[in-house]
């Protein structure tokens, strides 16, 4: 009986061992949990960080997922880094550049046609581009006309303009306007500026939205004002990257007409960084040398 007795003890844990079991079991839910913590944020980042390699195939898959916009930015991302390398291979994924110029989403169309400006020898790009000009959006048409710059086209001279000046946003129906942003804030593309409320049938309330980034210069309609469609709502200053963008582009294919508005900024009659007003000076210079050398001949 002792010698089974001795046997039983030698094989049976001792009290200490045990809890130091259960501590062992009772702590893997909690390690388990706190590499979830870790883990699970970085796979979700690594899953949507832009600068992730994506292999041919994994961008030709992510341009056709509709469902997943940020899986559409990221292969666009990795696009724009084999164009700028003058990679022959992005060709292949030109078609599906060119039809994104016809998304619904705005910053699909959009980066559409910064894409575009990478190849000026595409035929298809510089006919798609003409056609973006025509946008309904305003940043779209403006992003359309800076990479015709690149294939020397000049019919975006117009837009390239309008990137200069003030741009107004009009009411699209009629109502009692509400939630209005004060005069001198700034506005990011997409910013809720105020609220329209409909006083007869249809939808109740419809928001106006900045389609630009830069700061309210004035406000037409103020809270609790009755408005119609197409009247002016807000003026926004133009920002001043869109200002430096449009100076840049004009040195190259800006004309006389085009000079006292770029002089404006270069005398410093527009408050903006002393970058852009020295953009302004060496577009004035240049469509000067231009206008010069044409009268010489």
């Amino acid at each position: 009986m002792s010698a089974n007795r001795s046997n039983g003890n030698q094989h049976s844990p001792t009290a200490a061992t045990v809890a130091g079991q259960k501590r062992r079991r009772s702590s893997w839910p909690l390690i388990t949990l706190a590499s979830l913590f870790i883990i699970a944020p970085f796979l979700t980042w690594y899953g949507t960080w832009f600068g992730r390699h994506l292999s041919d195939a994994e961008i030709s898959e992510y341009l056709s997922d509709e469902k997943k916009p940020r899986h559409i930015q990221h292969a666009l991302s990795q696009i724009e880094e084999r164009m700028v390398k003058g990679d022959a291979g992005a060709k292949r994924w030109y078609p599906q550049i060119i039809a994104l110029g016809n998304s619904s989403v705005t910053e699909f169309r959009k980066t559409s046609a910064y894409l575009m400006g990478y190849d000026n020898k595409s035929e298809e790009f510089h006919a798609a581009l003409i056609r973006l000009l025509e946008d309904s959006q305003p940043g779209v048409r403006r992003q359309a006309a800076l990479s015709l710059v690149t294939f020397g086209d000049t019919r975006g001279r117009g837009e390239l303009r309008a990137m200069l000046e003030p741009y107004t946003i009009t009411a699209s129906i009629d109502g009692l306007t509400g939630s209005v942003v004060s005069e001198g804030s700034a506005v990011r593309e997409g910013t809720l500026m105020a609220r329209i409320f409909r006083e007869t049938g249809g939808e109740a309330t419809v928001e106006v939205r900045s389609p630009l980034p830069g700061r309210i210069k004035s406000v037409a309609a103020h809270e609790g004002a009755r408005v119609r469609a197409g009247d002016a709502l807000f003026v926004i200053a133009p920002d001043s990257q869109f200002v430096w963008e449009a100076l840049r582009a004009l040195s190259l294919i800006g004309e006389r007409e085009d000079l006292p508005l770029v002089e404006r900024y270069a005398s410093g009659a527009e408050a903006v960084p002393e970058q852009v007003k020295q953009q302004a000076n060496q577009t004035a210079r240049a469509i000067h040398a231009r206008i010069e050398k044409a009268d010489a001949h």
